[in-house]
Parts: C-alpha cells; sequence; structure tokens
C-alpha cells in the first residue's frame, strides 16, 4: 500500500515530481497478478485521485483570481514539472495493465478507453498539451480582465450584460454598445491567440498519426458511440424540427416587445439568441445575496429529492462553492471534482438574476454526478462520457424547475420556466452553430487557422441556423461571436454534448411529469453507474434514447411547447 500521501488541501498543492515520482515507480514495479491487480488498482487510483485533485485545486485557484500570480506561478510549474511526467507515469501504468491481459471486474469500459489512449498516446505531445492549457489560461486572463465604465462606476462585463434585461431599450442598446466595445478592442489579441491554439493542435494530430485535430479529439473524448456525420445529421435535424420552433419564439417575443425587427440588444444578453422579456414585464430579481441563492436552491433540491438536497447542503457546509462575480474572476461556470475527497466544487458569477439561478442548478447537477460515483471504486471507472455528464446537469435544471417558487411567485416562476423552456429550445441551433463552425475548423485546418475567415464561416452559420435578428450595422459583432464561446478555444468539440445532453433531459423531463419519484430514481441510478457501460446504456439506465434523428427531436420539441403553452395560462 502507497504510504505518505498529502493529507491536506496545502500539502497537496506543495506537492512537487520529486515527491511524487517514487510512488509511480513503486507501482510500476510490482507484479501484475490476478491476485494482485485489486490491490494494485486500489493503490493507483488513490494516487491517480491525488494528482487529479491537486490539478483542480491550482485550476481552481487561478479561477478564482486570474491577477492571482503566485497561483498563476504554481500552475505553470505543475504544467511544466509534473503534468507530463505524471502523464508518461501513467501511461506506463495503463500498457502495463493492458499487457497483462488481465480484466478485473467492472473494468470492461476502462480497458477499452485505455485501448485508445494508448494507441493515441505520444511523448512527444505532452509538452504541446501543456502549451495547450497555457494558453487556454491566457484566454481566461484576456476576457476576466474586461471591464467598462458605466455610469460612474467600473464594473465587469457579466454586470453590465444585466442590463439587457431593463425595459428600456435605449438602456439595452447603450449597454450592448459599450459591451462590444470592450469586446472588440480584444479581437487581434484572441486572433493572434487562437493562430497560437491552432498551430499547437496540428501538430498534437501529426504527431498522434491523426490525419486532422479532429480525429486526434474524437479518439482523445472516447466518442465510440457516433460520428462526426452523426453530428452533422444533428444539425441537419435541428434546421429542420428546432428552427421554426425557434422562429415561433422570435416572432412571439417580437410582438411582446411591439417591435417590427429583433436587434442584438433585443438578446438577453446582448449576443446568445435569447429574447429580453417584454416590456410590461419587471426584471426577474431572484435573490440579493449569495446566502439567498444557496438558501432557495437547497429547498428546490429538497423537493427534488430530500439525498439531492443533502449533498448540496454538505457542499455549502463545507466551503465548496464560489458563487459571486467580481472583477479579476474568470468567466463562465464549472463544477470540478475534488476527486481523493470524492466531493465536488463548484463555480459560478452570479449577479442577482435569473441565469444564475438555473446555472447554480445545472453546476449541481454536475456537483451531484461526483456525489453519486462517490462508490465507485476506480478512478478509470470514474471517466463518464461528457454527452451523459451534461444529462445530470440539465436534467436538474428540468427537475428543479417546478419548485422555481422558492425564488418566485407563482406567476413569475411560471415566467421563468418559459423563459427556461424557450432558451432551451434556441439553445440548439445556437449549439448547431457552434458545433458546425468546429466541424468546418478542423475539416479546413488552412483556414480554420485564419480568424478572417473564420468570422466568415461563423456570421453563415449563424444566418443559416439563427434567423430573425437583425444585426445589419453590427456585423462585427456577429461575426466575431466564435471569440466569446470559451470551449472553441478551451475545450474544442466540446460543444454537441450539451445538444445531445438535452435531448436527453428532456426525455427525463417527460418522465417526470408522468412519475417523478421513478424519473428521479432512474436519474439518479444512471449517475451512479460513473463510465462503467457505455453511452446509449447510461441514457437508457435514465430511461432516455441516446438519438440525433428529427423524430425524437420532434417529440422533445412538442413536449416543451406543450408545457409553454400550459404555463402561459398562469401568468
Amino acid at each position: 500500500m502507497l504510504k505518505n500521501l498529502p493529507s491536506t488541501p496545502e500539502a497537496l498543492i506543495a506537492w512537487t515530481w520529486a515527491g511524487i515520482e517514487p510512488h509511480y515507480k513503486d507501482l510500476d514495479s510490482r507484479p501484475l497478478t490476478a491476485e494482485e491487480v485489486v490491490e494494485w488498482l486500489t493503490d493507483w487510483t488513490r494516487l491517480g485521485e491525488k494528482i487529479e485533485e491537486m490539478y483542480s485545486r491550482l485550476s481552481v485557484a487561478t479561477s478564482i483570481n486570474t491577477a492571482d500570480k503566485e497561483a498563476d506561478e504554481r500552475m505553470n510549474k505543475f504544467l511544466d514539472g509534473i503534468f507530463p511526467n505524471a502523464m508518461a507515469s501513467e501511461q506506463k501504468l495503463k500498457e502495463e495493465l493492458l499487457a497483462s491481459k488481465l480484466e478485473p471486474e467492472g473494468f470492461e469500459i476502462p480497458l477499452r478507453n485505455m485501448r485508445a489512449e494508448a494507441e493515441l498516446f505520444r511523448e512527444s505531445n505532452l509538452p504541446l498539451l501543456s502549451e495547450e492549457r497555457k494558453l487556454a489560461i491566457e484566454y481566461d486572463k484576456i476576457y476576466g480582465a474586461q471591464t467598462v465604465n458605466w455610469e460612474g462606476e467600473e464594473i465587469t462585463l457579466t454586470r453590465l450584460a444585466m442590463n439587457f434585461q431593463q425595459p428600456d431599450r435605449d438602456k439595452r442598446e447603450k449597454a450592448w454598445h459599450a459591451k462590444a466595445k470592450r469586446q472588440l478592442d480584444d479581437v487581434e489579441a484572441i486572433n493572434d491567440l487562437w493562430v497560437k491554439f491552432m498551430d499547437v493542435r496540428a501538430k498534437i494530430a501529426k504527431n498522434a498519426g491523426k490525419p486532422s485535430f479532429r480525429e486526434f479529439t474524437w479518439t482523445q473524448k472516447l466518442r465510440f458511440d457516433y460520428t462526426p456525420a452523426d453530428c452533422k445529421s444533428f444539425a441537419d435535424a435541428i434546421e429542420q424540427v428546432v428552427v421554426p420552433a425557434a422562429t415561433r419564439v422570435y416572432r412571439k417575443r417580437k410582438q411582446a416587445l411591439g417591435l417590427d425587427t429583433l436587434r442584438p440588444w433585443d438578446l438577453v444578453d446582448g449576443w446568445y439568441a435569447r429574447p429580453t422579456p417584454a416590456a410590461s414585464a419587471p426584471t426577474l430579481k431572484p435573490f440579493a445575496t449569495m446566502e439567498e441563492l444557496k438558501r432557495g436552491a437547497s429547498a428546490i433540491f429538497h423537493k427534488v429529492d430530500t439525498v439531492l438536497g443533502g449533498h448540496f447542503d454538505s457542499m455549502v457546509a463545507d466551503g465548496l462553492t464560489d458563487l459571486d462575480n467580481r472583477k479579476n474572476k474568470a468567466p463562465g461556470a464549472y463544477c470540478t471534482s475534488y476527486t481523493s475527497l470524492r466531493k465536488p466544487f463548484i463555480f459560478v458569477n452570479a449577479v442577482g438574476i435569473h441565469d444564475d439561478v438555473m446555472t447554480t442548478l445545472h453546476e449541481s447537477g454536475h456537483a451531484f454526478h461526483v456525489f453519486e460515483t462517490a462508490k465507485v471504486p476506480y478512478i478509470q471507472q470514474l471517466a463518464v462520457p461528457m454527452e451523459f455528464a451534461e444529462v445530470a446537469s440539465m436534467g436538474m435544471e428540468l427537475l428543479a424547475s417546478p419548485y422555481l417558487t422558492e425564488f418566485y411567485s407563482e406567476s413569475d416562476m411560471a415566467r421563468a420556466r418559459i423563459e427556461h423552456l424557450e432558451g432551451m429550445l434556441l439553445f440548439w441551433p445556437f449549439m448547431a452553430v457552434v458545433d458546425s463552425f468546429q466541424q468546418w475548423v478542423y475539416e479546413n485546418p488552412k483556414a480554420g487557422a485564419d480568424p478572417r475567415l473564420c468570422d466568415a464561416k461563423w456570421g453563415e452559420l449563424w444566418d443559416r441556423f439563427i434567423p430573425g435578428v437583425d444585426y445589419s450595422g453590427m456585423e462585427q459583432g456577429k461575426n466575431t461571436g466564435w471569440h466569446r464561446k470559451l470551449h472553441i478555444h478551451q475545450i474544442p468539440f466540446y460543444y454537441v454534448e450539451y445538444g445531445l445532453a438535452q435531448l436527453g433531459a428532456v426525455q427525463i423531463f417527460g418522465n417526470a411529469r408522468k412519475n417523478q419519484a421513478a424519473a428521479v430514481a432512474a436519474y439518479r441510478k444512471a449517475l451512479s453507474l460513473g463510465g462503467m457501460v457505455t453511452l446509449p446504456e447510461l441514457f437508457q439506465a435514465a430511461d432516455a434514447k441516446f438519438a440525433f434523428d428529427a423524430a425524437t427531436l420532434k417529440t422533445a420539441v412538442d413536449l416543451m411547447e406543450n408545457v409553454v403553452q400550459e404555463l402561459e395560462t398562469r401568468i
């Protein structure tokens, strides 16, 4: 059994390769037999959990304060001195297990994954993968530093975006231009970073013997159950089924706003295609403090399921949340795992709007996944396909939505749920833009490395999937929308997962409308499986279907539109 592993967060983030390497050597030196494999895997898990948690804690430190130079320095030391060495050592252990021909119980899927990873691994890629992570941190720095002077105060763009829910259209337009100008000031910086991303990724693919970075990523993301062609079929189905429904939403909101055309400042965040509420509808203000957000979320989760409510309460009690927005905090939201503890950490940029509530519900769904897999014995069995990981989060948004009265009146709750469901309908076309853009970029890497051609392709896809919003005179803002979708830069090809998962989540929601207890039980059962079964089997365990077709999509869209009609009678 491995001894002297770090036992506190402080000791963990101070760990050095000199302290880590002997543990890998110990594992590598042991004879691997059927009698010893359980203890060997247990020790490998304990070591791997520590390394994974070390990275998570260092990453959290860089995102909660992008101006923290010491946190940057610690992360860079990890990326330069520990990450490549640990990856190489992990690879040796994977190769040793594969060479042994042993097949431990419950290890069929992890072994399949290891074979793919072994085929992909190249030691020459380790410094390039480290460089790619450093570029991702640079991206965060650019956006984390963006502020504007608004009404005599320096504020973040996240806080500025609250003005897009103002009924005063002139104020919305002024805020949109202020945000756009500040973001467009960094166009060249993002373009320069993009060229570096593309160069590094081309080298990574070439080193791995892959014809393009897309093929590299498909293997890296362990996508065994669908292909790029399936993604294109999904985009076509979205164009056929969802775009007409989205157009109906735009038409309804345009009429509610009393407008002839929708302009970008008539969208909730000024870029993403979700219309702002009608002028007659007051802005939803669900909470004023982080304590109110936590208290309301806890009450909702207890109504969904008492065990899930308890999970959330323990996170709050253990300080495993960072919810408020502030200067020098990285943009976005995420949930990460402190793996050796088998506990999650949630990161949000809340400013008091409805989206903050939904983001907290979403990230808590990921957190519940961490809790539900706590009894999975080996770290290799925790590798959940992202297409299902997002079912955990999006499914929780929908399971929790009937209980939004913890934040709102009955009427405002109905309005919030309509906004959420219509936002989901409008998300599918947006997702199709993002995924189709990435398919094009890596199918055409020379053109994809040219930011100007990227602008043109993004604009073309936006017009195909998101008609109904007039960007006349604002074309640069529209066409550089790919700059502001961090997944494109930091986590390439990680976006179609959201669209596929949303389809699974809506199916779970439909089940819950018939029998909530049974739907939640199936949801939790599927979460508890971790990565021990295939992606279609995970969907099946949750009583849903993994699908790309127009028929399944239409059933989901019909359900969502019917629920919206029901809710409209309650306003």
